[in-house]
């Protein structure tokens, strides 16, 4: 297999492996474990791979200097801590859909944080997709629709969900600078670290608390895939892919997250998917395509199409 095709695989499946996560997420939350239960697995268990892989392919490398311990405190904080509890607290009260859909507005999110950090220039195109990605995804938050019996509070769901997919963006214009000066393994266990100082006095209880005893066997499937595919698999794949991958690439596979996350949904009977909904996500892929449009001899963000993590 040739190295390119290698990176359309390992981006497909980190693809798959997002999208799947919205259908799996819905079997294990709320009856088994709540949403922060589920954070405090994934942080601490990607805690422990990163800082024992990290031991031993990077022992010497350390994030130094106050600017950079700042830059990564902040990162563990809006990338890993609240960005998490954000998503799975969204997550449990919205459909596996609407939740598919509002992550795709992190690149405009990530346009505006460039523009306020990075002094990056915001054109016309941008703007107006700004204003359409905008319109999507108020319209997404508050409709109202058949399975509102369902999701009684998704409409508060959705804005957490929306809140996430902020917070995610500005990790992604955050942590440029460390990736491109320390190893991704430095980075990643130090960010996790400090994830985990936010999210687990959250989490802790639900986590330790939890009936395990009564958890069938595709409970504790879904909950290995969250920890070990989710959260350690897909960064491990998206750092591999992003040394060969272009950021028009990256994107493609970004927008092809919510399409496979609609059909895995559909076919699992989690959700249903409407022509509001269609609409709904065309305005919002439309407001994403008019804000990718980069300006000419603009300092392109190579991590605003990294990844959308969850």
């Amino acid at each position: 297999m040739s190295n390119q095709l290698r990176v359309h695989a390992a981006l497909f499946f980190v693809a798959v492996i997002y999208a799947a996560n919205y259908s799996l997420s819905k079997d294990v939350m709320p009856r088994y474990m709540g949403p922060f239960g589920i954070v405090t697995l994934r942080i601490v268990g990607a805690v422990l791979f990163f800082t024992t892989i990290k031991y031993f392919v990077a022992p010497q490398d350390k994030i130094i200097g106050r600017a950079d311990t700042v830059r990564s405190i902040l990162c563990g904080v809006c990338g890993i801590g609240v960005n998490q509890l954000l998503f799975f607290s969204g997550l449990n009260l919205t459909s596996p859909i609407s939740a598919s859909l509002l992550q795709t507005i992190a690149p405009i999110i990530v346009v505006i944080a460039s523009a306020v950090l990075l002094s990056e220039k915001i054109t016309l195109p941008r703007v107006l997709g700004i204003a359409v990605g905008a319109a999507g995804a108020a319209s997404l938050i508050l409709s109202r629709n058949a399975q509102a019996a369902i999701y009684p509070h998704a409409t508060l769901g959705n804005i957490f969900i929306l809140a996430n997919a902020t917070v995610f963006g500005l990790y992604l214009v955050l942590v440029q600078p460390l990736m491109r000066k320390y190893h991704a393994f430095t980075v990643l266990s130090r960010i996790f670290l400090v994830g985990a100082v936010i999210a687990v006095p959250f989490g802790w209880r639900e986590a330790l608390t939890a009936n395990y005893a009564s958890f069938p066997l595709y409970i504790w499937l879904e909950i290995g895939y969250m920890v070990v595919f989710l959260t350690i698999l897909a960064y491990l794949l998206n750092n591999w892919a992003l040394k060969y991958a272009s950021p028009a690439l990256l994107g493609v596979y970004i927008y092809l997250q919510p399409v496979l996350a609609v059909l895995i949904a559909v076919v699992l009977g989690k959700d249903h998917f409407t022509w509001g909904k269609a609409g709904q996500a065309a305005l919002i892929f439309l407001g994403v395509w008019l804000v990718s449009q980069k300006p000419k001899k603009a300092v392109v963000s190579e991590v605003a199409v990294e990844t959308v993590q969850n």
